[in-house]
């Protein structure tokens, strides 16, 4: 017994402070197998004298003589049950005038037990730990040679986690008899080595130590770690995330990395790389290599437009995000910009949209035109202009050019001397013939038309020599 000791001590001694699991939910059962002593001894002596340290008085079998099986519940809570045998020949001290005990005739001595277990590490919030201290409370039922009687148990008990599976177990428990026997006596008669015959209570104490094995967690995803405690058990994972993954291996766990397969990288935000360092991840970033502003998605704005670089047509020149992000050219410098300029490769005004200003045919000009076409002359009775006439026809076309925009008609008239049917036909023939010179001039066509009177529009008597003269006559008018 004293060399039992001596081992118990050196086993705690030498155990290596470790933070393993022990029984628990991930790994629920356990069995343990170990060595038992009992301790019969007097009730009124119970713990008065120290009894856990008077050895002398335990009975051990020196081989495997405990066994017993275990299922943890919930909240530190474990069931138990099993059994143990052992041989007596010691009981004692009996009684207060004996302070050692007694050899006696050898008993054998058989129990089966079962007792709900609470580990004391839950009571201050923890579950893991090597050093697992606990109470019990259960019963039994105890033979001694033929004669059995049931027992109600108290306990206490010590593991000592080695590693998550393996522990060294210690415990002790009070049985105390329950009183129905096969006899109606609380105590039971035995005789010592001289022949005398003793009575001894059957209620005693019994201690065990072994070791205990925990096993049973299931490990769905094969990493190691029982799907208990396991916060992602059916994804492979790491023991420093709880069994959660990290697939990139930048140290943040797939739940809480926002890019779990992109490494973070040395200036990343929640998981994510941010390569240049301007506080927008990548995968958010527009322009993931040049540092910019949220407002532009990441990228820079360098003329300050309010349009981001990447999009900006002329990044270092502000401009407007219509004409993307260029300012608008003004081909003619004329202060117009092409895009409201009609004649954008010709310099005009505003007030006509960019075009030259459009001059205005005033009544002067009109009369001016008249003067001029009134002394256009022709062959008698014939269209053909005579040749004095082209250097008025050549002002009228220097006339007419300074009001690009406007449409004039060329009419023809006559004096009454022949037929209508002919004056009217020179008038046309003549109008015509002027509206010609001024086109092969440079006007346009679709500037000008032409049109024949004949005698009814006089503007003087034709019944002198000098109105008849007055009403053979062009003029030009401006078509409004």
């Amino acid at each position: 017994m004293k060399h039992l000791s001596k081992l118990l001590v050196t086993l705690f001694a030498g155990m290596a402070f470790n933070t393993v699991n022990a029984q628990s939910e991930s790994q629920p059962w356990a069995i343990k197998i170990g060595a038992n002593a009992v301790d019969f001894f007097n009730e009124e002596d119970a713990f008065d004298d120290l009894r856990l340290l008077k050895t002398d008085n335990w009975n051990v079998v020196p081989s495997i003589s405990e066994l017993s099986i275990s299922r943890y519940i919930k909240s530190g809570i474990s069931a138990t049950v099993g059994g143990s045998f052992n041989k007596i020949d010691v009981v004692g001290p009996l009684t207060p005038s004996l302070s050692d005990g007694l050899d006696v005739e050898e008993f054998t001595y058989f129990s089966v037990e079962g007792k709900l277990s609470y580990d004391l590490r839950h009571a201050f919030g923890l579950q893991e730990g090597w050093f697992a201290p606990s109470i019990g409370l259960g019963g039994g039922y105890n033979w001694l040679d033929d004669d059995g009687d049931f027992s109600a148990n108290l306990s206490i008990g010590f593991d000592f986690w080695i590693t998550k599976n393996f522990a060294l177990s210690i415990d002790s428990t009070y049985k105390g008899y329950l009183g129905e026997y096969d006899n109606d006596d609380e105590f039971f008669d035995f005789t010592d080595n001289s022949n005398r015959l003793v009575s001894g209570q059957r209620s005693h104490m019994q201690h065990s130590a072994g070791i205990k094995f925990a096993f049973g967690g299931k490990d769905t995803d094969g990493d190691g770690i029982t799907d208990g405690k396991d916060e992602c058990p059916d994804t492979f994972g790491l023991k420093e995330f709880n069994g959660c993954p990290d697939s990139d291996g930048d140290g943040i766990k797939d739940s809480e990395d926002e890019c779990p397969q992109t490494p973070q990288g040395p200036n990343g935000i929640n998981g994510c790389p941010d390569d240049d360092s301007d506080g927008i991840v990548n995968k958010d970033d527009a322009c993931p290599k040049i540092a910019g502003t949220a407002d532009m998605d990441g990228c820079p704005d360098s003329d300050g437009d309010g349009i981001a670089d990447n999009v900006d047509e002329c990044p270092n020149v502000s401009g407007p995000a219509a004409n993307n992000g260029c300012p608008y050219k003004d081909s003619d410098n004329d202060g117009v910009l092409d895009k409201d300029d009609k004649c954008p490769e010709v310099a005009g005004v505003a007030a006509n949209k960019g075009c030259p200003e459009v001059k205005k045919v005033t009544a002067e000009v009109q009369k001016q035109l008249n003067n001029y076409a009134k002394t256009i002359l022709f062959d008698t009775g014939k269209s053909t202009i005579k040749s004095q006439s082209e250097q008025v026809l050549t002002d009228i076309v220097g006339i007419l050019n300074e009001y690009p925009k406007a449409k004039f008609e060329i009419d023809g008239h006559t004096d009454s001397v022949g037929s209508a049917v002919s004056n009217q036909r020179l008038s046309d023939s003549r109008a015509a013939s002027v509206m010609n010179y001024l086109i092969k001039g440079g006007i346009s066509s679709s500037r000008l038309s032409s049109k024949g009177f004949g005698e009814s529009s006089p503007i003087a008597p034709n019944t002198t020599k000098a109105g008849r003269a007055s009403n053979r006559r062009v003029e030009i008018n401006l078509i409004k």
